[in-house]
């Protein structure tokens, strides 16, 4: 008599019947990598505050240093119009010629 071939049907398996609570092993391991998460994230956090503090800090710097500029300029412009004496414009009524 030959054996009777297995199929997908008579396979019997315990599959969606074990809670993982029922499992003490794996509920411990889940509980560890949910604290590795939380160890990531927590230096994920802190990097980016510091990042952000630096962030923040270079953007005081840039407006220091725009407002720096600005009262330079405004400062040049002035004592160059109270002086009355500029640069003298170069000859722009004339076209740019190169010679080869």
């Amino acid at each position: 008599m030959p054996i009777p071939l297995r199929g997908l049907r008579t396979i019997h398996t315990l599959a969606g019947k074990v809670d993982l609570v029922a499992v003490p092993h794996r509920a411990h391991l889940q509980v560890a990598c949910l604290e590795l998460e939380k160890a990531r994230r927590t230096t994920e956090r802190s990097s980016t505050l510091r990042r952000l503090a630096e962030f923040d800090a270079r953007l005081k710097e840039i407006d220091a240093e725009q407002a720096r500029l600005l009262q330079a300029l405004a400062d040049r412009k002035e004592t160059t119009g109270a002086a009355g004496t500029g640069r003298p414009s170069r000859g722009h009524s004339q076209p740019f010629k190169i010679r080869y």
